[in-house]
């Protein structure tokens, strides 16, 4: 029996236990944590022959009965989530750009029992950027029900594992877009500019190279739409 076994033992010892008796039936701990380490497996970028950076950032999307029985226990199920993905990491040697974050939202149109995971690599200068003055309402980029936070520098998106939103649409290119976010004393500036992308990009139905975006404005790529939303 290898090292990998003894990896996956653990995990389901890590994480099921007093859970699994809690939850049994729906969404359980170790599967998520079993679906972090197949997005570690799958969207991970090769450094070198033997590295492969990953996703640290993960979202996690349950649907209503699992993210109301789930969340309050978020902050000890990370505790125990964490250290058994970052050793999964090690043993394969995946590298972070930054520390591991897991978020939790719903989407009312999935059932029980499903759920689904982005990922996303950020680096630990982004991850630790300072939230909006509080005066500022904080800006979110909504893609099928789920938000996104709109934090300086800002965020690519496309349907490539290189971005921090990815999107799976066939109309997506790998790196379609750029939207980049300032916060100024004056307010947030926040503006979309594509990036040579097939299909190109719409805003609020018009066809653009770069412009700025207000609350409300609809971005077009492919056959999705994201929605800036405060």
């Amino acid at each position: 029996m290898g090292i990998f076994d003894a990896i996956e033992r653990k995990l389901e010892g890590a994480v099921s236990g007093a859970f699994a008796r809690t939850f049994k039936g729906d969404v359980q701990p170790v599967e998520i944590t079993a679906r972090l380490q197949k997005e570690l497996d799958a969207a991970g970028t090769m450094l070198d022959k033997t590295r492969k950076l990953v996703p640290n950032h993960f979202l996690v999307t349950l649907s209503e009965h699992d993210f109301a029985r789930l969340t309050p226990f978020a902050k000890t199920m990370n505790a125990e989530i964490i250290p058994v993905v970052s050793e999964y990491a090690s043993n394969h040697d995946y590298v972070f750009n930054g520390p591991v974050a897991i978020e939790y939202a719903e989407d009312p149109k999935l059932p029980i029992g499903r759920f689904r995971v982005e990922s996303s690599a950020v680096s630990e200068v982004n991850a630790e950027v300072a939230p909006p003055p509080p005066s500022y309402n904080a800006l979110f980029v909504e893609v099928n029900g789920v938000r996104h936070p709109l934090t300086p520098p800002g965020l690519t998106v496309g349907r490539g594992n290189e971005v921090e939103l990815r999107i799976n649409d066939p109309g997506i290119s790998r790196e379609h877009a750029r939207i980049e976010v300032e916060y100024t004393i004056n307010g947030p500036i926040v503006t979309v500019t594509d990036l040579a992308s097939t299909n190109g990009i719409k805003v609020n139905g018009r066809k653009v190279d770069t412009t700025v975006l207000n609350v409300g404005d609809v971005i077009s790529l492919g056959k999705s739409e994201l929605r800036v939303v405060a």
